[in-house]
């Protein structure tokens, strides 16, 4: 059994370690209270715009951009969100995972084919260590959200997608739903991915008016044979409800760079807002962890320190009776 002395040792150790992961877990808790307001502010908008301009792309024949059409994938690029620091649960080891099913779904292409931009310390040490190739370092962005950086990186990955030096781009970042929940999210970035919105209605909706993707591709051949057998017949949209002012070039050039850049920055604050809860909810359990080992503690302390004391009694008892 240990001595006194080394269990009063170990208490004073848990108790100083109860007292950081009781302050870290204040700390992380304010952290999270702002990063919470931030998302709840920027993520209707950021979803209403997205709802928008997806239900414009299906249900406009009209509205045709290099940003939503698919093609042979031989190039992928990854944008991968994690924290700078860790003692934050599993947050990391998660996107991580992730991070390398993703790269091993994609074999195929070979390493040097899939482009990972790392936001946060901990994704872009663990991709240097695997050998991936990684675009950039976004340490700083990590702890500091930055709007300009997003629409930077949003650009980059426009203008390689537009050129066809990425085939494909895909978000790896957890979703804020609670400050006990984080949700794992892959998401596709480019191209803009219509048919996830046109799956929210699957049943038969007369009410409805969103295209499908069968008819859009109707609409689109129907197009082009009439222009073949030189009609000038022209394709009616079927949605009447959207007014196209002053025409289609020039709203899908303003409103698809503002969406990816959104959609960018709408994830960035979603994982900052998990992180800090992953680490409030960490510290939490390594505090109640604590108070449990340190009762545990002074329960043995007690109990050693009662036989001590005892053992003593009975001596002086038994000295006095030979006396």
């Amino acid at each position: 059994m240990a001595s006194l002395k080394e269990i009063k040792g170990r208490i004073a150790s848990v108790n100083s370690t109860r007292k950081i992961t009781s302050a870290m877990k204040m700390v992380a808790s304010s952290k999270l209270h702002h990063a919470q307001v931030a998302i709840q502010n920027m993520l209707p908008y950021e979803t209403m715009l997205e709802h928008i301009l997806k239900s414009f792309l299906a249900a406009e024949a009209e509205a045709q951009s290099v940003y939503d059409q698919e093609r042979p994938v031989k190039r992928v690029a990854l944008v991968v969100y994690s924290s700078n620091s860790s003692l934050c649960g599993g947050f990391n080891a998660n996107v991580i995972k992730m991070m390398q099913k993703v790269v091993d779904e994609y074999a195929e292409l070979g390493r040097d084919n899939v482009e990972i931009y790392p936001i946060g310390r901990k994704v872009a040490e663990k991709a240097a260590k695997l050998g991936l190739k990684t675009m950039g370092n976004f340490v700083e962005l990590a702890d500091k959200p930055n709007v300009q950086e997003c629409i930077d990186i949003a650009k980059e990955l426009g203008e390689k997608f537009r050129e066809g030096d990425i085939d494909k781009v895909e978000l790896i970042y957890h979703h804020f739903k609670s400050a006990g929940s984080q949700i794992l999210t892959r998401k596709t970035f480019l191209p803009i991915d219509i048919e996830e919105e046109l799956q929210r209605d699957r049943e038969r909706d007369l009410t409805s008016i969103i295209a499908t993707k069968e008819s859009q591709e109707y609409l689109k051949k129907r197009g082009t044979r009439n222009e073949d057998r030189g009609k000038k017949e022209e394709t009616k949209p079927l949605n009447d409800n959207f007014i196209v002012e002053p025409d289609m070039d020039t709203v899908l050039s303003k409103l698809i760079p503002k969406l990816l850049h959104l959609m960018l920055y709408t994830a960035l604050l979603d994982s900052n807002a998990s992180e800090h809860a992953a680490r409030m909810v960490a510290m939490q359990t390594a505090t109640d962890n604590a108070d449990e080992l340190l009762r545990q503690l002074r329960l043995q302390y007690n109990k050693s320190r009662q036989q001590a004391i005892t053992s003593e009694l009975l001596d002086i008892v038994g000295g006095s009776v030979n006396n």
